[in-house]
């Protein structure tokens, strides 16, 4: 009795708290203005912000795009914080703080329930827990780029940081343990001081706003400066070309040769993807190991796992003994999957795990195998339309592009 007692309490409490967010709400037709108390505010289509989203994911990489969407909610979520507790006399601190909540559910961002809170703002102590239905990111980002590893809802990451750190008067880091995007039944996040994570990058990420403009700048400086010294290098005498994309193309390829970074060569069938990929192999640190190429789509499908990852004997019909794949003969050096974009799924997973753990398991195999390897793939098909048509895992997709270079076609 005294358990339903109190739930029925802060159920009746978070109604107040509701109806008095919606009492503030204000349309007014003739001006074209909308205000909640006395802030304006904007309704938009959350289509228009997935939209953006994947623009700048596309424009800038998936990591400052994380960046930045977790500022942007950041800063809403500090202003939202002001704008619920300006004049309101709340009876206790988690009648107070459920404000923040239930603003974010009524902004259509996700419907928002607080299993666990825990507030001393004297002690300075402070844990939540909550449980989000149907957020508009997960939801978004499925539809653009299909199921993910990891959690998406950035500007929830953020807004919630902002929020509670607003809250307490001081740094609060929130994180999305479960993501619906990322096969969860829904969202889920926790939030403590800053100080009680482990891993707290994501608060500095946060704070510490990228200037996009000022590394541009400093990109250019840098092409400048290797395009006057690979000018004075002569190219190997199986690379011709003079063309300026050419040149530029080249100019990027050497710009890889002393880091270790994967790279996705672009361009029409016989442009040189594969003379790219054995520069960049014999110019680098790689050069007295083995350079091993394959062609992706001239393996039947049934096949490529065997010649990727090896098999064991006895694996399936015909597998006489054990062999390793090319992963491990190319191990120490580099391996260049050609056509990467005709790879299964199947093939795809197990890739994606081998460049996250370096290591491969042969097929019908249990002992995992160490692998050093720098991968370079190329193709001829656009991946993200396959990544959009579900044919191409979108984690995958980033992880192969971190450095992409297009070879201009002969006739340039």
């Amino acid at each position: 009795m005294v358990k339903k007692s109190k739930l029925a309490k802060e159920t009746s409490a978070n109604e107040t708290v509701s109806n008095n967010l919606r009492s503030q709400l204000r349309f007014s037709s003739e001006t074209g203005e909308i205000w909640l108390h006395e802030h304006r505010m904007l309704l938009v289509h959350a289509d228009s912000h997935a939209k953006l989203r994947r623009e700048l994911i596309e424009s800038l990489g998936i990591s400052r795009a994380r960046g930045m969407i977790m500022r942007i909610g950041y800063a809403t979520g500090i202003n939202d914080c002001e704008l619920t507790h300006i004049n309101r006399n709340w009876t206790n601190d988690h009648e107070s703080f459920m404000a923040g909540p239930l603003l974010f559910t009524l902004e259509g961002n996700a419907k928002t329930s607080i299993p666990k809170l825990e507030i001393n703002r004297k002690m300075g102590k402070f844990y939540v827990e909550a449980l989000l239905e149907n957020s508009w990111e997960s939801q978004a980002y499925l539809r653009h780029y299909g199921e993910s590893t990891e959690g998406v809802c950035w500007y929830l990451h953020g807004y919630s940081s902002g929020y509670c750190s607003a809250f307490m008067g001081k740094p609060i880091l929130c994180k999305e343990i479960k993501c619906f995007a990322a096969g969860g039944k829904h969202c889920y996040l926790v939030g403590k001081p800053v100080e009680e994570w482990d891993d707290s990058s994501d608060y500095s990420l946060m704070m510490n706003q990228e200037s996009i403009a000022e590394q541009l700048i400093g990109l250019q400086n840098e092409v400048v400066h290797l395009r006057s010294a690979i000018s004075e290098k002569k190219m190997p005498s199986y690379v011709v070309g003079n063309s300026p994309a050419f040149l530029a193309a080249y100019d990027l390829l050497m710009q890889a040769v002393d880091s270790q970074i994967t790279v996705l060569l672009l361009g029409e069938t016989g442009v040189g993807k594969e003379v790219f990929a054995r520069t960049l192999h014999e110019k680098g640190a790689r050069c007295k190991e083995s350079f091993i190429a394959i062609n992706c789509a001239a393996i039947p499908h049934d096949l490529v796992e065997s010649e990727l990852f090896g098999v064991e004997k006895g694996a399936f019909t015909g597998a006489l003994a054990s062999r390793p794949g090319r992963f491990e003969r190319a191990n120490g050096g580099t391996l260049f999957l050609d056509e990467v974009g005709d790879l299964p799924l199947s093939a795809q997973a197990k890739l994606l795990r081998v460049l996250q753990e370096g290591e491969v398991e042969r097929l019908g195999g249990t002992k995992t195998h160490k692998v050093n390897v720098r991968l370079v793939t190329a193709t001829n098909i656009d991946l993200r339309q396959l990544v959009e048509n579900g044919k191409f895992r979108s984690d995958l997709y980033y992880r192969l592009n971190a450095l992409q270079i297009h070879i201009p076609p002969l006739r340039t």
